[in-house]
């Protein structure tokens, strides 16, 4: 038959076929669809249609981390959202009533600093603005930011009760703010105190552990000498000596008022002897180092050659007292030498310079031995008036004079016979830094008033918050360790900030006394005031209205501190959870790794210190996100990605997939070409749902038949089902969904395209519409379809969304379904590992189909006959199949090898053989014999027995004539 009569009578035949049929276009077309959908689930009130559907249910609680309310999106919040999103969706899916309400962070540096910025674009000076209209314009400026960032979460799909989010600067967010400070300053846990703090210089604030990240800078070192004016040693052996330490902070040493040596390390007093004709020591000076620190101490010195006068344990150092180098130049007082155990030997000299003012050690030591800490250094970083020498000097710029002046100081002990003292070494090191997040400048550390909750002490909040934290699931686990450890080692939360917009540290201190004012009833009046006016009221009433009638305002000082904003979003449960349905504590927080020393911390503390609870059931932890080098996001690298982009050209589904797609355990990795990948696989997705679709086209539940009738295939199909439903609901439970998504791709290529699909798209196309075989598929499919749109439903938003309402039109949203519970019968694990087994029987007969297709035997699997040599063993597990269907060609044979052993079953199976084994050939494949059916493509004998349509099969045939006599024409 010629290729054209061929064609044409294949035509005749073309709407006797039952070809897929669907409006579910193949291209998505997401940033065009998607927003049309949000339109359409808006207009129809999908978000009320939720909240009505969830009433009676029990509740799941997820809490909002805020985010600030400062700028567009960037792609951490995308991750974070769509992240919460998707386990607030699978919760309502599977029979949750889901209240989640989107919050925002509103006050503090990020947005004060955005409105200074546009002052001095426009010429004004903050200083000389009133404060209530600089705060004023920072609460408008939040406002925008929560309407568009608002805008572009939904844009993402993410669901949530926006008209009712909560922010913390709403007038009854402060309020419960200030009520949290108020309950820790009535339990006694809040006080003022003066304690080193990291201090940044550029905003001119104390800042949290949160508000730091840490970048390599090149300090200078230095070696300084510190001369020993009293020695306790029996044998006079410090006498003549200068006791040597080495810092990377050089602008501290005005501050020195001591120095601070390990007990159980081992001294030397050693001798220079001699040195390098640029070393900065001393001919013959005595010099007091660790042991262990010889070597590098005299390399770094230039110390040629040198002898070892004395050796010393620590302890021997207790009651030794030296000068400050600059003694002479204003810094007249003693500088003890204090047993420290922090001091270690892995750098320096084994003796470490205590700043009081500048470490947190230093701090603590020195006021363990009544020692003044010195306030020298201004909030600006600048040496105040009264500093000898170095008045007005930046820290940052002070590194140079104060190596001119220990090097001066050096000459001048040495031309007056005195021993060394002052400047040993310098030298430069690379090393990582602490930074302010916002402002990129380093930071330092400063002793100023601040107020402070206790962590240890009558109230035991650290202990209360470590054994809460015993009760708290952890995603992952090893997330417990971090944040334990942070807890256990954190100093007391210090809680204020310098600056002007956010909640006041509202709070009175009795002038005379220096008390901080504890008293109940003045607390309730601000907080009364708050709830209605605001924090604002704070700065405007008179302090008569919050003191009472028994109280002179001229009596108090009224504090006008800030709260640090890690406090405020801390403190949110007291005002989003607990009512109305809002489970406290929360069922969930999420939030980024860092968060550990932020959000989750402070909520932990905030909680415990109040309520003797944390604030939360469990915790997930997703990593950060990098580019596809795996390096920070930055604008001058050019490799930040924006949601925003993504959406308009991808569309959100493709952003949303490559979250789950994504171990979100560790830190992530985004770029265009992993977006590219991420558009492939949804192709494959939005295949995979047209497909059965389109195979359902006409589908009735009165077609579909029960478990007990579906062929063996079938069972195995929902056999999967039953696995992957597993997996949703584990988790639905653990909150652990890495790798899930993964695994339902897998399924929809690699089980149902490239497998089950493949098989029964004969029996779906060119079976009798109500054959069994047909019908048992078609009740499979419809299965399939339910479970995917509903398990792809809380990822893929909108795509779901279309290929539901595609075959059940638009008055039914997926969003409105329960997840597809498989049921208990499909789970049949030993039909699945016989299965297991022959798939891949059937991957070794597709090889040799391949192999044979290449050598020109056959063009297609339908041009092959199939012969499966098998032994007798294996002829009871695979004879039972009809391998010209599993193997997609026209024949097959089973072919039993009596004698021969097994190839395909475990080996672990004996097997007895009666004679001599005979070879186990693998798969044959012939040229099947027989005409091609221009219906189905199968080449069969029969093709051409049938006078009426003798291009048909006899399957064919029998369908043919049943559709009626114009059904060919």
């Amino acid at each position: 038959m010629s290729d054209k009569a061929s064609t044409e009578s294949q035509d005749r035949y073309r709407d006797t076929v039952f070809l897929p049929r669907t409006t579910f276009p193949m291209r998505g077309s997401l940033p065009v669809r998607e927003p049309e959908t949000l339109a359409r689930w808006k207009e129809a009130g999908l978000d009320a249609k939720i909240a009505e559907s969830g009433r009676d249910r029990q509740t799941f609680t997820l809490h909002d981390g805020p985010p600030y309310a400062n700028g567009h999106l960037h792609i951490g919040h995308a991750l974070n959202k769509i992240n919460k999103d998707v386990i607030n969706r699978a919760q309502r899916m599977s029979g949750f009533r889901v209240r989640y309400v989107p919050g925002w962070d509103c006050h503090g540096l990020p947005i004060e600093w955005r409105v200074e910025e546009e002052y001095r674009k426009s010429g004004r000076n903050k200083d000389e603005t009133p404060i209530l209209e600089f705060r004023a314009e920072c609460r408008e400026y939040a406002r925008q930011w929560i309407d568009i960032q608002s805008a572009e979460f939904q844009r993402l799909g993410v669901q949530g009760e926006w008209q009712n989010r909560y922010a913390t600067m709403d007038f009854a967010s402060e309020a419960s703010i200030v009520e949290e400070i108020g309950r820790f300053l009535l339990n006694g846990e809040l006080y003022r105190g003066l304690r080193p703090v990291m201090w940044s210089p550029v905003e001119k604030t104390a800042l949290a552990e949160a508000e730091i990240e840490y970048h390599d800078i090149t300090s200078t070192t230095i070696y300084v000498a510190f001369p020993i004016v009293a020695d306790p040693t029996p044998a006079q052996a410090l006498t003549g000596v200068s006791a040597v330490i080495w810092t990377t902070t050089p602008w501290t040493i005005p501050a020195n008022r001591a120095l601070a040596y390990g007990p159980d390390i081992t001294y030397v007093v050693l001798r220079a002897d001699e040195v390098s004709p640029d070393s900065l020591v001393p001919q013959r000076a005595r010099l007091l180092v660790a042991e262990e620190r010889v070597a590098d101490f005299c390399a770094a010195t230039g110390i040629v050659s040198h002898h070892v006068l004395y050796t010393l344990p620590g302890d021997a150092l207790e009651g030794a007292i030296c000068a400050h180098p600059l003694r002479g130049y204003g810094y007249e007082f003693d500088v003890p030498m204090l047993p420290g155990d922090f001091v270690t030997t892995d750098a320096g000299t084994g003796l470490v310079h205590m700043a009081p003012a500048h470490g947190q050690d230093d701090f603590l030591l020195t006021r363990q031995y009544g020692i003044e800490v010195p306030e020298l250094v201004q909030d600006d970083g600048t040496y105040a008036p009264w500093v000898p020498h170095f008045a007005g000097l930046h820290v940052f710029k002070a590194a140079d004079p104060v190596c001119e002046a220990l090097a001066e100081a050096m000459q001048r002990w040495i031309s007056n016979g005195d021993v060394a003292a002052g400047l040993l070494a310098r030298g430069t090191i690379n090393h990582s830094y602490p930074h302010s997040w916002r402002s990129r400048k380093p930071i330092i550390f400063r002793a100023t008033p601040q107020w402070f909750i206790r962590m240890d002490g009558k109230g035991e909040l650290r202990a209360k918050a470590l054994d809460a934290l015993k009760d708290v699931t952890f995603v992952p686990e090893i997330a417990r360790n971090r944040l334990t450890s942070m807890v256990e080692q954190r100093p007391d939360w210090c809680i204020s900030r310098q600056r002007a917009w956010g909640v006041p540290i509202a709070v009175f201190v009795q002038k005379g006394t220096g008390e901080v004012l504890r008293d109940p009833a003045v607390m309730t009046r601000i907080v009364e005031a708050m709830r209605e006016h605001g924090a604002d009221i704070w700065y405007s009433a008179d302090p008569a209205v919050f003191l009472g009638p028994d109280r002179d305002p001229a009596d108090y000082e009224q504090v006008f501190d800030i709260v640090d904003v890690w406090f405020e979003s801390g403190s949110s449960h007291t005002f989003v959870l607990g009512d109305d349905g809002l489970n406290f504590p929360a069922d969930l927080y999420l939030e980024g790794s860092d968060q550990h020393r932020g959000w989750f911390q402070s909520s932990l503390l905030e909680s415990v210190g109040t309520r003797g609870i944390a604030p939360f059931r469990a915790l997930v932890t997703n990593g950060f996100v990098l580019d596809e080098q795996g390096r920070k996001m930055s604008k001058s690298l050019g490799n930040v990605i924006a949601p925003a982009d993504v959406t308009d050209k991808l569309g959100a589904d493709i952003l949303r997939l490559w979250v789950v797609n994504s171990d979100t355990n560790e830190d992530l990795r985004i770029g265009n070409e992993i977006l590219k990948q991420q558009g492939e696989l949804y192709r494959r997705l939005r295949n995979t749902l047209r497909w059965l679709l389109g195979a359902l086209d006409g589908f009735t539940p009165d077609e579909a038949l029960g478990y007990d009738d579906l062929p063996e295939l079938e069972k195995y199909i929902l056999y999967r089902v039953s696995e992957l439903g597993g997996m949703i609901d584990r988790g639905v439970q653990t909150h652990q969904w890495v790798g899930i998504y993964p695994a339902l791709h897998g399924f929809c290529t690699t089980d149902l395209s490239a497998f089950y699909f493949d098989v029964r798209k004969d029996a779906i196309y060119c079976d009798a519409r109500d054959s069994h075989r047909r019908r048992a598929a078609r009740t499979v499919l419809d299965i399939l379809h339910r479970a995917l749109c509903t398990w792809l439903a809380p990822v893929l938003v909108f795509t779901a969304e279309e290929a539901w309402t595609a075959r059940f039109g638009h008055e039914e949203s997926v969003h409105l379904q329960p997840f597809l519970q498989p049921e208990a019968i499909w789970n049949d694990v030993e039909l699945g590992d016989r299965w297991t087994r022959l798939r891949a029987v059937r991957r070794v007969v597709t090889t040799e189909l391949e192999t044979a297709r290449r050598g020109g035997v056959i063009g297609s699997s339908l041009e092959a006959k199939l012969v499966l040599p098998v032994s007798e063993r294996e002829a009871g597990v695979l004879g039972t199949v009809d391998w010209a269907e599993l193997a997609i060609v026209s024949q097959a044979d089973i072919e039993i090898l009596p004698n021969a052993p097994s190839l395909y079953l475990d080996e672990e199976m004996s097997e007895e053989l009666p004679g001599t084994p005979e070879a186990h050939g693998g798969p044959r494949v012939l040229e099947a014999p027989g005409e091609k059916c221009l219906r189905c493509w199968r080449v069969l004998p029969e093709v051409g027995t049938h006078d009426a349509h003798s291009g048909l099969c006899l399957r064919c045939v029998a369908v043919v004539e049943a559709q009626g006599p114009g059904a060919s024409a």
